[in-house]
């Protein structure tokens, strides 16, 4: 096994401990010293671009680049049979991509995401007179809250008993987290997943529920009933993307707006820049690193890529491109215009991104209706523990309440 990251240029690791930590600096040093796509040998070979123009041009191009793989690791998770994938349509390549991802568009809509609100808001509420019972005057955001409400949230859609959330959030941490554990254990990881699923997959076909699940199990693809491995596929899709994209955000949001209390301040005192101000936390620190795999060998601006590579898509750095954006690396939460990439470029964009956003907005919109003014619980920020691979988010944020309201 390798160990940790010496040069960024030649050896970028996304699962090195220290990546997310530090991620800003590491795009703006390579990219400032001439290297707009860094590489390395791990995982059988990785690039890694770092531009607006570059993601972008990956993101788009489906000739050479497939998506049958999306979280790159050690294992070969790319087994699952073309065209579905193991996460349709987020695995699939054009054209079956179109019809997978038209089938779980109605139920994303916004009329069908907006009566969840109120659920949300209760949920919201819920965990905070949790953490501050009997006159707590600490909160960890991101264990004690954040790391809630997607999970409670994309469960109870999909039908899944409220009682596993501690087991999705495993899931979560064993598929997107520990990427670089042996091939043997990854599998592990997965087994166990899909053995979940299977019982709850056969529970929604004895008792239906209405649910995501039996959505799924209901809607027909060319005229026919979703296979077993494609249903599978969505509901880890679902599960896995609907809970860590979104607490990762809930919890980068408040870590911001603790570590720059004028904007908080101003939040608190002029709410109606809410909306402006949530599309800019997430143009800032957009949580979602997708990958592809190289389909054919070639050269890409000057960088000689072959079959099979792994190739990351950072999102989140392409929204701090300073060609791009103006004053890319401060958070201006009053950005009129904001043509960001949070949700992904080119055909896999974000079908969730309605629901993200109510999640997200709701979620910080509560935070501060209670507790207006916070700080780190350390002002040195050494208690803030950060994720490791692709979803780029706090694991631990303990916080200090200054007024809860």
């Amino acid at each position: 096994m390798y160990g940790p990251v010496e040069d960024w240029a030649t050896d970028f690791d996304h699962a090195d401990p220290d990546y997310n930590r530090q991620a800003h600096d590491v795009w703006r040093r390579l990219v400032d010293g001439g290297c707009p796509i860094a590489h390395t040998d791990r995982y059988g070979g990785m690039w890694a671009p770092l531009t607006h123009e570059l993601v972008s041009e990956i993101a788009y191009d489906t000739d050479h680049f497939t998506s049958r793989a999306v979280v790159v690791s050690t294992a070969e998770e790319i087994e699952a049979e073309a065209p579905i994938g193991g996460a349709p349509p987020i695995t699939s390549d054009p054209p079956f991509h179109h019809h997978a991802r038209r089938l779980l568009l109605p139920p994303f809509a916004p009329k069908q995401i907006e009566p969840w609100e109120p659920e949300v808001r209760r949920l919201c509420r819920e965990r905070l007179d949790d953490a501050l019972a009997d006159g707590a005057t600490t909160i960890d955001a991101a264990t004690q809250y954040a790391q809630h409400i997607p999970t409670a949230v994309i469960g109870r859609m999909l039908g899944l008993p409220e009682g596993d959330d501690d087991l999705f959030r495993r899931f979560v941490h064993n598929l997107l987290e520990n990427v670089n554990q042996p091939p043997e254990v990854r599998q592990g990881y997965f087994d166990e997943l899909d053995a979940y699923l299977d019982v709850q997959v056969a529970a929604h076909v004895e008792h239906p529920d209405g649910g995501l699940i039996n959505y799924l199990l209901d809607v027909e693809l060319f005229g026919e009933p979703l296979s077993a491995d494609h249903v599978r596929g969505s509901i880890v899709l679902l599960l896995l993307a609907g809970i860590d994209t979104t607490w990762s955000a809930i919890g980068s949001s408040l870590w911001h707006l603790a570590t720059h209390p004028d904007d908080r301040k101003r939040l608190v005192a002029e709410p109606e820049l809410m909306p402006m101000a949530i599309e800019e936390l997430l143009r800032a620190y957009a949580p979602v690193t997708m990958a592809r795999m190289v389909a054919k060998d070639h050269d890409f601006h000057g960088c000689p890529m072959k079959v099979d590579d792994w190739v990351l898509l950072p999102f989140p750095a392409a929204n701090r491109d300073p060609t791009v954006f103006d004053r890319a690396d401060e958070v201006v939460i009053d950005r009129a215009e904001n043509r960001h990439a949070a949700f992904g470029l080119g055909i896999h964009r974000c079908l969730g991104s309605n629901l993200a956003r109510l999640e997200l907005r709701v979620a910080v919109e509560e935070f501060l209706a209670r507790i207006p003014d916070f700080e780190l619980d350390d002002p040195a920020g050494d208690g803030v523990i950060w994720s490791a691979g692709q979803i780029r988010g706090p694991r631990r944020l303990p916080l200090r309440v200054l007024a809860p309201a």
